[in-house]
């Protein structure tokens, strides 16, 4: 009997038109003059125009040098992390990627975490117990990171159940573990690249963990065009589409009022926030303050700045009031003043600690030339000098960033004025934090590289400081608590443990019962706040804030949990009306 093979036909008839294959008539040819009709069904993408202040490289949540508005937008949009907070300032479990996170041991502390098995990368491989070591190692032993003094009590890390249990072990109880593995990176492609930590997400994300992807990101355009991400496990998100779009305030303010831009997060000037007044109620205004402060850093570790008596004279003559009008120039911040060293001023019950009158609250240039006197220094000429020497700083800031450019350009005139010779620096931010703010320390001394090699040792830094937000006894220890190492050995030349170069043993014990708990914060900085200021090391000048200002054309936008801001809940954006 024969067979009669019946694929071949099908096959060619599916390799052809339609109405090659059909009975049907084709359809009668149509004039070339008469213009062509689209069947085309296909919706164009939803999305969202954000307009933001820049899009500058170096994205890396966890760097002191890449804090910014879009680093932090990126990481609630991008990454995984075990906990986020809450509207309330709580921090709950992302169930999103955990399945559990508690204590199960006290002696010694252990707390054991539950990855989802469907949790992983954009690259499919699994989010593990790997991203939470590489974590842990780079918070721990890399220089300018943010809130490294909890990973630094991790003593070790084991994976369970094929790195989907991870069990830490911390050699001190940690009430504050909650706060720990926000961020995590994608350990297998970052661990072995080229230029390690100092060059991860330098210029994008090699891959992500959360509701969108990166599709494009343009710095020269100021673009960033972020898609949903179809690998994630979760729930999906209603948009399509998010661009960030950078742009000046007048820019900004064009495409907000134009309904280019859904909604805007802008760094706004006393004169941008009377334009968005005028915009009516059709924009929603709201104040969304970041958990940095600007602050001017007199390090200890200085050759010069060592001297207390010259810390303290520097210290009079800087006229802090107008240093924060000048940078803050009537923008949210401006009423935002960081009058204390440890807790920042949006938070609930915060109380300033700043001595009044006086320095540093007040400028008092007469005791600054009285204290320079005793220290050995005379005027002459209108020049402060020492043996034969200028009294000379190096002031530094991070290129680019605002409003540090702003702040050390005034610092710079105000010392100047009085008689100090300044050299003013501004390096790459990843330049600053990881090389300059971290030469190794010895005998309370940074230890520069020999004349010519590149490194000048800083004696005054203009930086933003990140606090981390609730957790204060963290951000007191990540701020001024000393590496485990540079207690050990002081014979030998140690990374500092923070941008300050600041290390006290005799302040230590109190910093650690703090972080442990042994002690309550609020007993603690009740001691510690008024030697901080004593110490003249740290003038606080006030917390970054922008500017949330919300347009038509977009439901689900809030302010967000304090100090974090609209785009954790970017999923459940849609387009229409507020």
């Amino acid at each position: 009997m024969r067979v009669v093979n019946t694929a071949a036909p099908i096959l060619a008839c599916a390799a052809v038109l339609l109405a090659a294959c059909s009975n049907t008539p084709p359809p009668p040819v149509v004039s070339s003059s008469a213009s062509p009709v689209s069947t085309s069904t296909t919706k164009a993408p939803s999305q969202v125009v954000v307009g933001v202040d820049d899009v500058l490289g170096a994205y890396n949540p966890h760097n002191l040098a890449d804090a910014s508005q879009v680093t932090s937008a990126l990481s609630q949009l991008l990454l995984p992390s075990v906990f986020r907070p809450k509207d309330d300032g709580r921090v709950e479990l992302d169930k999103n990627l955990m399945k559990s996170a508690e204590v199960v041991s006290q002696q010694p502390f252990t707390v054991a975490y539950t990855i989802r098995p469907d949790a992983s990368w954009s690259d499919s491989a699994p989010i593990a117990a790997e991203d939470f070591a590489y974590l842990r190692e780079a918070m721990r032993d890399q220089p300018g990171v943010i809130g490294a003094a909890g990973y630094r009590l991790i003593s070790d890390i084991q994976s369970r159940e094929g790195g989907k249990r991870v069990e830490v072990t911390f050699s001190k109880p940690y009430p504050g573990w909650q706060t720990l593995f926000g961020n995590l990176l994608p350990a297998h492609l970052l661990k072995d690249a080229p230029n390690g930590w100092q060059g991860a997400l330098a210029t994008t994300f090699p891959a992500v963990g959360g509701p969108y992807s990166i599709k494009g990101l343009d710095t020269a355009r100021g673009e960033v065009v972020l898609e949903r991400n179809e690998r994630y496990w979760e729930k999906p998100s209603a948009l399509d589409r998010i661009v960030l779009r950078a742009a000046d305030q007048d820019g900004t303010l064009a495409a907000l009022r134009s309904g280019n831009d859904q909604f805007v997060m802008t760094r706004a000037d006393g004169n941008a926030l009377k334009r968005l007044g005028e915009l009516g109620s059709a924009v929603q205004l709201h104040t969304v303050a970041r958990p940095t402060v600007a602050q001017i850093l007199l390090r200890p570790v200085s050759s010069t700045l060592s001297d207390p008596q010259v810390r303290e004279g520097v210290t009079a003559l800087i006229d802090r009031g107008k240093l924060i009008t000048e940078a803050a120039e009537g923008g949210p911040s401006d009423k935002l003043r960081a009058d204390a060293q440890a807790r920042v001023p949006s938070t609930t019950g915060f109380q300033p600690t700043i001595p009044a009158p006086g320095p540093p609250s007040t400028a008092d240039p007469a005791k600054g030339e009285e204290l320079l006197e005793s220290a050995g220094y005379t005027k002459e000429a209108g020049t402060w000098r020492k043996n034969g020497k200028n009294l000379s700083l190096v002031v530094a800031s991070p290129a680019k960033q605002e409003p540090y450019a702003t702040i050390a350009k005034e610092l710079t005139a105000q010392l100047v004025a009085a008689g100090i010779e300044v050299n003013a620096i501004a390096p790459q931010p990843r330049e600053l934090f990881s090389t300059l703010l971290a030469m190794p320390v010895l005998n309370g001394v940074q230890q520069t590289t020999p004349e010519g090699a590149g490194n000048v040792g800083i004696d005054i830094a203009v930086i933003g400081q990140v606090t981390g937000g609730a957790d204060v006894a963290s951000a007191l220890a990540s701020a001024f608590g000393c590496r485990p190492d540079q207690l050990a050995d002081k014979t030998k030349a140690v990374v500092p443990g923070n941008p300050l170069g600041f290390c006290d043993p005799a302040l230590q014990p109190s910093i650690d019962a703090a972080l442990t708990g042994t002690t309550p914060v609020a007993d603690t900085l009740s001691t510690l706040e008024p030697e901080l200021w004593r110490r003249n090391v740290v003038i606080p000048l006030f917390q970054l804030a922008d500017t949330l200002a919300i347009g038509s054309g977009i439901s689900g936008v809030t302010a967000g949990p304090p100090m974090v801001g609209p785009f954790g809940s970017a999923v459940n954006w849609t387009r229409g009306p507020k």
